[in-house]
């Protein structure tokens, strides 16, 4: 029996974007990760969490881009790609016309439907998925990770439109009282939600009106982390804002006000910030209800305002020992742009988890 268990947590490759600026974000990652970066030290991982956002487009993404994104994941030479578990962001979202998240459904592919398009082998899973494309579950000794995708496609106001990412984040009614569901039927686990937003004033630049600058004297608000999408709630770009199509429904917020500690972790990503980044008091990682919230955007480069570009890629691993109720998380920067390739000592942190962790 393993002793840790290494989950990398990682995401908004937005592949499309750093390519058409020379840049393999994922593969650049996942080679980095298995050592094959002689200006840095690889790292072990069991799995990798992908909080989603593969695609860098503008418009609903591609069939292109979805061989881009089978490429890159192609890199992984000392791991597979069904230890690979993703969760759709608000980029890949398919357009109002087009077949219900067609693109998610065959690159991402958690349940395995797909295994053609995507290399997602169900049989070839460390740990089985349980669920579909759009809420699944899997369970690592007594570590249950509950995935939910962003459904920000159909359309705005809640879904994106013919052009632009449209940023709030989203889940329907079903997959919200599955998360309820599951949490209640699983209190002697270790609970770590997924999705590709976090929740509302939870992390860096989470809270009402943070994805922008402040109104110029026009009255016209700047892209700051997000674009603005006037038909899109812009007011919650940086967060879940819509459940079951309810605008700044702050459902999970509320169920873990009155129900603190119900889960340990949630994990996302979404709004990327520098390393050291902190708005309106909130840094990366944060606690609130009793739960650790954890972003841990960004892989890419170059999918920002350009203000902020060069960005200082970065993703998270998280080490799970045998035993313990305090687990680690490092930092990992994979480009120089704020200080040395590699783990960044001075953003490692320790959370607690409510039970001992059991490893499988």
């Amino acid at each position: 029996m393993a002793t840790q268990f290494n989950l990398w947590a990682a995401g908004d490759a937005h592949i499309g974007t750093d390519l058409r600026n020379g840049r393999r974000s994922l593969a650049e990652a996942i080679n980095q990760s298995e050592g094959r970066d002689p200006d840095a030290e690889g790292f072990d991982w069991d799995i990798m969490l992908d909080v989603g956002d593969l695609s860098g487009s503008q418009t609903p993404p591609d069939g292109e881009e979805g061989g881009e994104v089978m490429a890159q994941y192609a890199e992984m030479q000392t791991h597979r790609r069904a230890q690979v578990y993703n969760l759709a962001g608000n980029h890949d979202a398919s357009g109002e016309t087009e077949d219900t998240q067609w693109w998610f459904q065959r690159y991402g592919d958690p349940d395995g439907r797909n295994t053609r398009w995507s290399g997602v082998d169900p049989a070839d899973r460390p740990f089985t998925v349980e669920g579909t494309w759009e809420r699944y579950k899997f369970q690592v000794g007594n570590l249950l990770f509950l995935v939910m995708s962003d459904r920000n496609d159909g359309g705005p106001p809640v879904g994106r439109g013919v052009r632009g990412g449209y940023p709030a984040g989203a889940v329907t009614g079903e997959t919200f009282d599955w998360w309820i569901e599951q949490v209640e039927a699983n209190q002697h686990l270790n609970i770590i939600s997924a999705h590709h937003h976090m929740l509302k004033e939870t992390t860096v630049a989470s809270g009402e009106w943070e994805g922008f600058q402040e109104k110029d004297k026009y009255g016209h608000r700047k892209a700051e982390f997000h674009g603005y999408m006037a038909d899109g709630g812009p007011m919650g770009a940086s967060y879940l804002y819509w459940v079951d199509g309810n605008p700044d429904a702050e459902a999970f917020e509320r169920y873990l006000d009155a129900n603190p500690g119900a889960i340990d972790l949630w994990i996302g990503g979404h709004t990327h910030a520098k390393t050291d980044e902190i708005v309106n008091g909130r840094s990366h990682l944060e606690e609130r209800w009793g739960v650790t919230f954890l972003n841990c955007a960004a892989l890419s480069v170059y999918h920002h305002p350009a203000h902020r570009i060069p960005f200082p890629a970065m993703s998270r691993l998280l080490t799970f020992t045998d035993g313990a109720t305090e687990a680690r998380i490092r930092c990992y920067r994979h480009t120089d742009v704020a200080g040395p390739k590699g783990f960044a000592d001075d953003q490692e942190r320790t959370f607690q988890l409510r039970h001992p962790f059991q490893a499988p």
